[in-house]
């Protein structure tokens, strides 16, 4: 062995920091037990209606929900969660939590975001229990998905900015996922979407960073109707 050979295999690789939000990866993946493979956001209906139909109609479906659907609010309830997290604001915690609840626009939607909250939660205090998540309802209880993955990260101490890109890539690449599995645009499309979506998703990260509690609200009407409509739907491959 050369000593230019030994000198690059002993000294400390500067080049490859550690990387604190590398559990977030897992916690965000579709191998953590949350079930996010059941719900469609109400996409299922919106095919079977025909607003979505192709490339193109699913693109300009989530840009709206990006810029004004519940994924908008779930960002900034997620922001809120995570501040109180750090602050030791638990009251703040409660109250973000309550109005997670109360903003759910149809039974379907309380359903998709306290169950995987609560599958969340569970996972995480079997394998990756930390204080904060101490804070949460007790099992049984509601909570919304934004606010447990907000409370567990910000726990960890992982970085807000990071986390909540990453939440919100996370949930409009399981809108692509339901939307490939019904069929109107292939996995290709599906990343051409993802890969267009992505600059708006960092904008509303950072838009979302500083937002508080009074920057909430939403017009995606036929979004929250395509919920209302899917839980009467006759047939279906989704839970929402």
């Amino acid at each position: 062995m050369t000593p230019a050979m030994t000198t690059r295999m002993t000294t400390p690789n500067a080049e490859s920091p550690e990387f604190p939000e590398l559990p977030l990866l897992l916690w965000l993946s579709p191998a953590f037990p949350v079930g996010s493979f059941a719900y469609s956001h109400g996409l299922e209906w919106a095919v079977e209606a025909g607003d979505v139909a192709d490339a193109a109609s699913l693109a300009a479906w989530l840009e709206d929900l990006a810029s004004h659907g519940a994924p908008r609010s779930d960002a900034i309830l997620f922001v809120c969660a995570f501040r109180a997290v750090r602050d030791g604001d638990w009251r703040g915690l409660d109250d973000v939590s309550e109005l997670a609840l109360a903003l759910c626009a149809t039974a379907e939607r309380r359903l998709e975001t306290t169950a995987q909250g609560a599958a969340f939660v569970a996972a995480m205090r079997a394998a990756w229990d930390c204080p904060a998540l101490a804070r949460l309802p007790a099992s049984g209880e509601a909570v919304a998905y934004p606010v447990a993955v907000a409370v567990a990260a910000a726990g960890h101490g992982l970085a807000l900015e990071v986390c909540i890109q990453a939440f919100l890539l996370a949930l409009f690449a399981n809108f692509v996922s339901a939307a490939v599995r019904l069929g109107p645009i292939g996995q290709t499309d599906g990343q051409r979407i993802l890969a267009t979506l992505l600059p708006g998703l960092r904008a509303l990260a950072h838009e979302a960073a500083t937002a508080e509690l009074d920057d909430l609200g939403g017009c995606a009407f036929r979004s929250d109707i395509a919920a209302m409509k899917h839980e009467t739907q006759y047939s279906r491959l989704f839970r929402s």
